[in-house]
């Protein structure tokens, strides 16, 4: 199956250095790259493990022609995973051929290391640890369907609808077939943690995003009004500029930029199949966008959400081991790109509202680019105070800081996030 020659060629690109496992996946063929992204990420918390039961097995000496990294996959998928998809093709039988001894080579394993679970055979580092508990999020694509048609939908297939959740606690008690209402963003359902929608018909015909509650503050904090013009100036893969189109109604337009073809072209696709109408892609650099140019004078919105080290987000250190504590070179240069991007998105002359987010943890990123903004603009955008009551605030490194948000699995429930609302002062006349 192509789902499996493609993991492996992606495993293989990232063990020989051509790119992280996201970029990777996005350039591919592959169609759904969030099942191909799964795959490969799993198969590599489990690399250790499966190299150990593939040699033990004789696999690769009995399959002279399977390669190293199909095999792991097509191993992962046998003993780890869910079983081969679509029946497997021509790989299944001949992983029949070798099921009993694999299987009775991971038992043997775990017999050595003394442990009962497939879990307890990863190091320390590779675990789930509080980010596997947080909930499967999922935004209704009100674009294509409305809330109440999804619950109903879920409640056919037999899941049980618990209605709006009161606290965190109602979420992370979740189990089975139960799912949840968001009691903060309206259109954002929440299941178990382990959930996993991707094969679902919902999802694949686009009525359904699966997007951390985290990812969908940015765009329901900026909350353009339908007809608004908005730029989304980092976008890809795109799943806040799809959010933005349900908001706008598919009503006035969005202008979406990002210099990586090839998520701009993984990007299309999505936004097609979420039915969005008013988006003008762009392969260009924000920084090079002029905002004199007189395409973009009604714009008044803006969503920044740029490249950032990704330390609140678990599955990159899948791709990038040691990215939860990113070099301080690494930081700066980081730090430096989103400052620019910051000043230079504040130089629109229409703006009104602005929202800077990423999915960092580390100040440098946060709080510093944004107190640096403020003092490049005194007097012209102030920070808006948004949600008193989200339980975790920015870090108290300036006046006014306590009006950003965080998140992390420990505090909110979700993906590690971080949020500033801007908005342009108003001079009395």
């Amino acid at each position: 199956m192509a789902l499996y020659a493609t993991a492996a060629s992606v495993l293989a690109g990232v063990e020989s250095r051509r790119g992280s496992i996201k970029g990777l996946v996005y350039a591919s063929s592959f169609q759904n790259v969030k099942q191909l992204y799964a795959l490969v990420c799993e198969t590599q918390r489990y690399s250790a493990v499966l190299d150990a039961v593939i040699a033990s097995a004789g696999l690769l000496r009995a399959e002279k022609k399977l390669r190293p990294h199909l095999a792991k996959v097509l191993v992962y998928e046998l003993l780890l995973g869910k079983g081969f998809r679509g029946g497997g093709g021509r790989w299944k039988p001949l992983l029949d051929r070798h099921q009993a001894r694999l299987k009775a080579e991971l038992a043997r394993l775990k017999v050595q290391r003394r442990v009962s679970r497939n879990e307890d055979l990863l190091q320390v580092g590779s675990r789930p640890g509080t980010a596997s508990q947080v909930p499967r999020f999922v935004r209704v694509n009100t674009l294509k369907t409305s809330l109440d048609d999804a619950v109903d939908y879920f409640k056919r297939q037999g899941f049980s609808y618990q209605g709006r959740a009161s606290s965190l606690e109602d979420a992370r008690a979740l189990r089975g077939r139960c799912f949840l209402l968001d009691p903060l963003l309206p259109e954002l359902l929440v299941f178990p943690a382990q959930m996993d929608l991707h094969d679902h018909p919902l999802y694949r015909a686009g009525h359904l995003i699966l997007q951390d509650k985290a990812s969908c503050l940015p765009a329901a904090l900026l909350a353009p009004p339908p007809g608004a013009h908005v730029i989304d100036a980092c976008a890809a893969p795109g799943n806040k500029t799809s959010h933005l189109a349900a908001l706008l109604k598919n009503q006035g337009k969005i202008f979406a930029f990002d210099l990586d073809a090839g998520r701009l072209a993984s990007m299309a696709t999505l936004l097609a199949r979420a039915g969005v109408s008013c988006c003008e892609l762009a392969e260009e650099d924000f920084l090079a966008v002029s905002p004199s140019d007189q395409r973009y004078r009604q714009v008044q919105y803006i969503l920044l959400d740029p490249s950032c080290s990704g330390s609140g987000m678990p599955a990159r250190q899948l791709e990038e081991p040691g990215a939860g504590t990113p070099s301080k070179a690494r930081l700066q240069a980081l730090a430096g790109f989103q400052q620019r991007a910051l000043r230079h998105a504040l130089t629109f002359p229409s703006l009104q509202r602005l929202v800077y987010s990423t999915c960092s943890l580390c100040q440098e990123e946060n709080e510093d680019v944004v107190c640096d903004a403020l003092q490049q603009n005194p007097g012209t955008f102030r920070l808006v105070p948004v949600l008193p009551s989200w339980p975790h605030r920015g870090l108290g490194t300036f006046p006014g800081a306590e009006h950003c948000l965080r998140a992390s699995p420990e505090t909110t429930l979700t993906g590690g996030f971080f949020v500033a609302v801007l908005e342009r002062v108003e001079v009395p006349r």
